[in-house]
């Protein structure tokens, strides 16, 4: 078979300075492509253009200090192409969207477990931080998990285009600190609460007493385990070290005592705290330790008072490390550190002079002053960085509060690529109300976000309310199935943060309250089944195609709604979701592909439809059967779909008491209790 076959090198004069690590070797022999990287061959594909004759150009750019290295396959005379091979990457790998599909929804998209879905058209290798993608728009790119952080991959088109993208977080989009092999992200739930919109600042220890005293018996069994208590504890004007560790009347018995009250209570203890300074007296006797102004006074600024100099050693062994040693020490396994934005803006930017005449870097102080604490409390402690975007702490904490106070799930769709690839998005609490606890609850939890409500503990004897909770915990794992942001338009502007002298109210770059879509995607991939969770927040998009979704449009799916308990739809391409229903002002929508005999639509427990607790479910011998894990106590259903010509025979079910089985239309409902929890075992069997 004769080639022709151009690899355009020339170009070279293009990309002067290009480091070595920034650019990956590609070489065409024999039909097959192969890319390698950092000493690794990361792609091996194997052309097929039948008697074509094909031209293959190779082009590399630097572009804003971020390199692009392109390759374009066509065939001469016009003919499809076919490339088949494996993409092999690092640890932490995902398959993903590249780039935003045209004509198509806005869904944020999060992942459960490897990817299988259609809209896939690129990997990205978390260690190294490189994106290699296909273009989607001129060719059918199939990516499919293998094993081991291998990828297949088949791509069909008259042209084929390859885009290698190097330290694509770090420089392509604009986080100059992240260097994600030498962290991890959080990989537990973060689950919990917090006392600040419930008590603001008048809190006591007999709240946290109180509030634990709920939280253990309504809401830990369901997976709420953390209890953080928020600004009030301390002393005034805060300053050093004893201000923070000693707290004030309202709490007598000490930070030790209260967390070994929450820990009793089966709850991990979290605490706030912020790098502010607002003793004068201190400040100005101490005054080595802090930021000069330009009359070489400690320099003062709103909200942060006296700014702590993060590059005077001294400041961080007075002002700092006793802290967050003692906290650590006292039993608090979370913390909240605020007032960040403040010490970056009105503390280190508002004073730049001082850095020039020092020739000291303002980031280099500011991220001292948090791997501090982050030394302090270890690594086994969740560290939320607050509020607003922080692109100078990303591989210092785990956590970060995106938008401004008060819950919004804006931000999820204006950070949700950064979700469990940078850190973990903070929304904020959640406040279980009337008007927005389903909402709330059903956004950070098919986002896999950090979970926090802030309800006073009556609250949750409100069982309706409590409900949006319970079934939305623990939070899943995700991983995001897109690496771009489904509303760019506060990530873009990330570079902003260093022009920034006032932290008064949201800045250009922090998440809003409104955003360009209310759909959020969780793709489920379990050993024995993939579905798909969408919600649905309000009714702008009024019909919902499979395809905007990455599944077969060709197929036909079962749609059934989480809160309302109902079958919405059996339908092929597209579905319409219809009004949403006033007591719960959302919907959450279990696709699942429709099979020729019955099956599990979704169970109760968990808004997942059964990824959290089911570890078994398989159609044998006539027979639906699945094994689960469940809460004592805690009625559990399941909603099987039954066709027409299946008569259920038996119900078996172990571990458990059934408690009623009926059916309404094609959906039957099993409700079983199992007072002792833990692992039951079911059986529906059938005659057809």
């Amino acid at each position: 078979m004769k080639h022709l076959f151009f690899l355009i090198t020339s170009v070279s004069i293009l990309i002067t300075g290009l480091q070595a690590q920034d650019k990956a070797d590609i070489d065409y022999q024999q039909n097959t492509l192969t890319i390698r990287y950092g000493g690794q061959q990361l792609f091996s594909g194997k052309l097929n253009s039948g008697t074509s004759p094909v031209r293959i150009l190779q082009h590399q750019q630097i572009i804003n200090n971020a390199s692009y290295q392109l390759i374009s396959i066509n065939a001469e005379n016009g003919n499809v192409l076919e490339l088949i091979g494996n993409i092999t990457a690092g640890d932490e790998s995902i398959a993903c969207e590249s780039a935003a599909p045209d004509n198509a929804l806005k869904v944020v998209r999060h992942v459960v477990g490897p990817s299988h879905n259609l809209l896939n058209n690129a990997v990205y290798c978390r260690k190294n931080d490189w994106l290699l993608s296909f273009d989607v728009n001129i060719t059918t790119a199939i990516i499919k998990p293998a094993d081991n952080n291998r990828f297949d991959f088949t791509v069909k088109g008259r042209e084929i285009i390859i885009r290698f993208l190097p330290k694509y977080y770090q420089k392509h989009r604009g986080l100059s600190y992240f260097e994600p092999s030498q962290y991890s992200t959080w990989k537990k739930p973060v689950v919990g609460w917090c006392s600040w919109f419930a008590y603001l600042d008048t809190v006591k220890e007999s709240d946290i007493h109180k509030t634990a005293d709920v939280l253990s018996s309504k809401l830990l069994p369901f997976g709420l385990d953390y209890l953080q208590i928020d600004d009030g504890y301390e002393q005034t004007p805060i300053g050093f070290p004893d201000t923070w560790i000693k707290p004030n009347k309202k709490f007598p018995s000490g930070l030790k005592s209260l967390a070994e009250y929450i820990e009793s209570k089966g709850l991990k203890p979290g605490i706030w705290t912020n790098v502010s300074f607002a003793d004068s007296t201190t400040a100005y006797n101490r005054s080595n330790l802090f930021v000069k102004n330009v009359n070489g006074l400690p320099a003062y600024g709103n909200w942060i008072g006296y700014v702590m100099d993060g590059n005077n050693p001294k400041t961080i062994e007075e002002l700092i490390t006793p802290i967050y040693k003692t906290l650590r020490s006292d039993g608090f396994a979370y913390l909240k550190l605020d007032a960040l934005r403040h010490l970056k803006y009105e503390g280190y930017n508002s004073n730049a002079g001082y850095f020039t005449d020092k020739k000291a870097g303002r980031n280099d102080a500011f991220r001292n002053i948090v791997k501090s604490v982050r030394k302090e409390m270890g690594k086994d402690h969740f560290l939320l960085a607050c509020w607003g975007i922080r692109p100078e702490l990303v591989g210092l904490v785990d956590g970060c509060r995106i938008g401004n106070d008060g819950f919004s799930y804006a931000g999820l769709a204006q950070f949700n690529s950064y979700n469990n690839i940078v850190w973990r998005n903070d929304p904020d609490h959640i406040v279980l109300s009337e008007k927005e606890a389903f909402r709330s609850c059903t956004a950070t939890s098919l986002t896999g976000s950090v979970f926090m409500l802030t309800d006073q503990p009556d609250k949750y004897n409100n069982t309706f309310l409590t409900d949006a909770a319970r079934h939305s915990i623990p939070v899943l794992y995700t991983q995001p199935g897109q690496v771009y942001d489904v509303d760019p338009s506060k990530s873009a502007k990330i570079d902003l943060s260093d022009a920034e002298i006032s932290g008064s109210g949201p800045r250009p770059f922090d998440a809003s309250s409104t955003t360009t879509t209310g759909l959020f995607s969780l793709e489920i991939n379990k050993p024995f089944e993939n579905w798909i969770v969408l919600g649905r927040l309000d009714e702008r998009d009024k019909v919902i195609r499979f395809k905007d979704l990455g599944l077969d449009d060709k197929k036909e799916y079962l749609v059934f709604e989480f809160w309302t308990k109902k079958l919405k739809a059996l339908a092929t391409q597209q579905f319409e979701p219809g009004t949403i229903d006033s007591l719960y002002r959302c919907q959450a929508f279990a696709i699942r592909e429709k099979q020729n005999h019955p099956q599990l639509l979704a169970t109760s427990r968990h808004i997942s439809c059964g990824a959290l607790e089911l570890n078994q479910l398989e159609w044998k011998k006539r027979a639906l059967n699945g094994n689960c894990e469940l809460i004592a106590g805690d009625t559990y259903s399941l909603y099987i779909y039954e066709p027409d010509d299946f008569d259920l025979t038996s119900l078996d079910i172990s571990n458990a008491d059934i408690l009623k089985s009926t059916k309404d239309g094609k959906v039957r409902t099993v409700t079983f209790l199992s007072q002792q929890g833990g692992n039951v075992s079911w059986s529906l069997g059938y005659r057809q």
